[in-house]
């Protein structure tokens, strides 16, 4: 597990109350309100508070990172490619859709258990009526085993290579915690084969390389989520370079095959990422899934950023 944890960050109220509503609203969705994270009092979520993916997931600047690097991987697969974009609202509404995503790994992450499994019951009947035929002709089932693994293992990695490489450096031994701790999720899900430690994690990608292919709708996607009102008016204008940080962490030799390459991060602008995924390490926000799950479980609010474990 993670020795070192960050100190919180005291902040003058007008910044703090701002952050604040930026946080909500990067969660908002039509049915939020179906999920409290400080209720019911007491209950465990799927993955218990001193995980190493407790820490990794509270990191806002991750989540965004993480995120774009977790779909730019996904959409390279042409079944997960053609069922996203022809199943889901991400073209019409891309706001809503990565808020949706963002909420539900929020929930699977924090949410108490029951509430997590209900949710995830719900997104397993939704993926058993979509189906459908790739561009080449090959069929697809939004439930096939496979998919599911990809989905989840490009997700875990690229929301900790965002930890890992803009935050605090992981050792070898707490990215296979990581790995291992997000499997009870991946098979609720109906994954059969998430990856259980660093090691599975690049036997699947090198597995499933063959099947990569580039296409313009990747480009499409980093188009639309350079300029999509994600996040709050000030720090808008980073929103692009946060992009670039996200494409950096694609594997070198999937940038070849998506067409990728020279998208990613110039060295000074590495500096400037990792400095504001430091800063956002040890900002405790009061609306943050993970500090209200660490009261769910009676333990401080600043439990995840407090001094040494």
């Amino acid at each position: 597990m993670l020795d070192l944890l960050p100190s919180p960050l005291p902040l003058p109220s007008p910044l703090q109350d701002a952050l604040e509503a930026a946080a909500r609203a990067l969660l908002e969705a039509p049915d939020q309100s179906r999920f409290d994270f400080l209720r019911p009092a007491g209950e465990a979520a799927l993955i218990q508070p001193d995980s190493v993916s407790w820490r990794v997931y509270k990191n806002p600047l991750v989540l965004f990172v993480g995120g774009v690097t977790a779909v730019i991987m996904e959409l390279a697969e042409p079944r997960v490619r053609s069922g996203v974009w022809e199943h889901t609202s991400f073209r019409a509404d891309p706001m809503r859709r990565m808020r949706r995503t963002g909420l539900a790994a929020m929930v699977t992450i924090y949410g108490a258990r029951s509430i997590a499994e209900t949710m995830i019951e719900g997104v397993r009947r939704r993926h058993s009526e979509v189906a459908g035929t790739t561009p080449s002709g090959e069929a697809y089932r939004a439930d096939d085993p496979e998919l599911l693994d990809w989905v989840h293992a490009t997700a875990a990695y690229g929301f900790l290579a965002a930890y890992h490489a803009y935050v605090q450096p992981l050792s070898l031994v707490e990215r296979n915690h990581y790995y291992a701790e997000g499997v009870t999720a991946a098979r609720l899900y109906g994954g059969t084969g998430a990856p259980a430690s660093e090691a599975e994690l690049q036997n699947m990608l090198r597995a499933m390389a063959p099947r990569l292919q580039r296409s313009a709708i990747v480009s499409e996607f980093l188009d639309i989520v350079r300029v999509a009102p994600v996040l709050p008016p000030a720090l808008r204008p980073a929103q692009y370079l946060l992009v670039r940080a996200a494409v950096d962490l694609v594997p070198a030799w999937m940038r070849t095959i998506l067409g990728l390459e020279g998208d990613g991060l110039r060295p000074l602008e590495g500096v400037m990422v990792r400095q504001g995924g430091a800063l956002a390490d040890r900002i405790v926000l009061a609306s943050s899934p993970a500090v209200q799950a660490c009261q769910r479980m009676r333990l401080p609010a600043d439990y995840l950023y407090a001094g040494r474990r």
